[in-house]
């Protein structure tokens, strides 16, 4: 049996994180979930210290954040051969269609925009939240 993703949240809204974390949850998954800030913290766990465990990893992703914004922690995850597979949803309040298109081809797997709205957000959460578990994601290599 393949063990369920760890799913990482890339997000400097504590606010979104919360909401994330908690209609995925209310969807019905059980991953273990971390929150990582802004765009450098995630980059040092992949990149810097101790590698991360061999595990399957799912990271959501915002675009707009401090310090290194996720455009350019997508770059350098799909850059790296060991991280390539890497499956990344972006997740963010951002519809411009070139973004949209520069995530793609940069790599991601999925683009979603959060709704602005409190409860159409929740909804498309927990909708991602009945998405993940149909995903088969790899494990790291080390």
């Amino acid at each position: 049996m393949t063990p369920l993703p760890t799913i990482l949240i890339v997000d400097d809204d504590e606010g979104h994180a919360i909401l994330i974390r908690e209609n995925l949850e209310a969807a019905g998954l059980s991953n273990h979930i971390k929150h990582f800030r802004d765009g450098q913290a995630i980059l040092d766990f992949f990149f810097k210290g101790p590698p991360p465990a061999r595990e399957p990893y799912l990271v959501l992703l915002d675009i707009r954040m401090p310090k290194v914004d996720g455009i350019e922690v997508l770059r350098r995850l799909k850059a790296a051969p060991e991280l390539r597979k890497l499956p990344v949803i972006m997740l963010t309040t951002t519809d411009d269609s070139r973004e949209v298109e520069r995530c793609h081809e940069l790599g991601c797997n999925v683009y979603i925009q959060k709704p602005v709205d409190y409860d159409r957000f929740s909804e498309a959460i927990r909708r991602l939240g009945h998405f993940v578990p149909l995903l088969v994601v790899p494990q790291l290599h080390a």
